[in-house]
């Protein structure tokens, strides 16, 4: 099916109201038909769209007015007044307004009124002000969905790159300890799967980047690869999932090089992410694996300190749009039996 004609619309939450969210949910709408956007309702305060943008709103409740309305207005489910509002200057009942925003895009998207979900960027100084403990958005959707958190993988998606950080947010130092043969299964058996799955590559094709310099360069440099990844690798064989590596980091990137591959398994978070936001700052897209519901997001934060001057790059808002929109016509087209 087309991406644009998919079943339900999806549902977009604007995120923090004093952030970029609901700007760039507003131009993606306006950019909706050169892009062939499928239709999405934003989901938050609607006085932060009106804050920024002056463009034309439709204020619904039912996913039937979001189709009804989509042509010639923006569709905003408006979920609370959430005060006083200062684009770049956050609050902790904009913060509360972000929460419900995400909580009600889950349960939209769980009860499959919603296709899928699209989550704008929050501020996680401000959530914690809260009392909200989970480290980000990713752990409390898979928390939602009934999965565990080491089961929901981050996987960043452009047009010529995907790359999966196999620990995310920790320190350096942490990483030898916490990249261990288990981490390493767990994860790539999710990556096989969403693939498979999501984007309909029947056999992918998997790369893991070393963890040291030339992957190690037989020991000389670092055993990780040795004792770590090159047991992962075998067991994950035994499973029918081949994975090429370790493989030198240094070289994995260049594009005679990552062509090759559908996915690039990284160590850490500045091995996946520096290569990815190098080629694709303005259209990559941070997707999670492992869940339910498809859930995608732009791969940027709150930008605090441009909201409000309309300099915020529609760009990947309108990429996350688009890609989860493919993941739903892909996921219909690889889980509907033949007949």
């Amino acid at each position: 099916m087309p991406v644009s004609n998919i079943r339900q619309p999806i549902a977009v939450t604007m995120g923090d109201p004093a952030g970029v969210g609901p700007e760039v949910t507003a131009r993606a709408w306006a950019a909706r038909r050169e892009n062939d956007l499928a239709p999405f309702v934003a989901i938050g305060d609607i006085a932060a769209i009106a804050a920024v943008w002056d463009g034309p709103v439709a204020r619904v409740g039912a996913m039937d007015d979001v189709v009804r309305t989509f042509d010639d207005a923006l569709p905003v489910w408006h979920l609370e007044d959430s005060g006083p509002l200062t684009p770049g200057q956050p609050t902790p009942a904009g913060a509360t307004c972000a929460l419900h925003a995400l909580e009600t895009g889950i349960g939209l998207t769980r009860n499959q009124a919603s296709s899928a979900l699209v989550t704008g960027s929050v501020s996680k100084y401000a959530l914690h002000g809260i009392g909200y403990t989970h480290p980000g958005q990713t752990e409390f959707i898979a928390e939602r969905c009934g999965v565990t958190a080491t089961n929901a993988v981050m996987m960043l998606a452009g047009p010529d790159l995907r790359v999966v950080p196999l620990t995310v947010h920790i320190p350096l130092a942490e990483v030898p300890e916490r990249l261990t043969t288990e981490l390493i299964v767990a994860k790539a058996r999710i990556v096989a799967r969403g693939l498979r799955r999501d984007f309909g590559i029947a056999a992918p094709r998997i790369a893991l980047a070393g963890l040291n310099p030339h992957a190690g360069e037989s020991g000389q440099l670092g055993g990780e690869e040795d004792r770590v990844m090159a047991p992962a690798l075998t067991q994950l064989a035994d499973e029918g999932i081949v994975v090429d590596g370790p493989l030198a980091a240094d070289g994995l990137f260049a594009p005679a090089v990552r062509q090759r591959y559908d996915a690039i398994l990284c160590a850490y978070h500045d091995q996946a992410l520096v290569p990815f936001k190098a080629l694709h700052f303005h259209d990559g897209v941070n997707l999670t694996l492992g869940l339910p519901i498809i859930r995608t997001s732009p791969d940027h934060g709150t930008a605090f300190n441009i909201a409000g001057t309309g300099a915020a790059d529609p760009g990947p808002t309108i990429a996350a749009i688009s890609l989860a929109a493919q993941l739903v016509a892909a996921r219909e087209r690889n889980c509907t039996p033949a007949k």
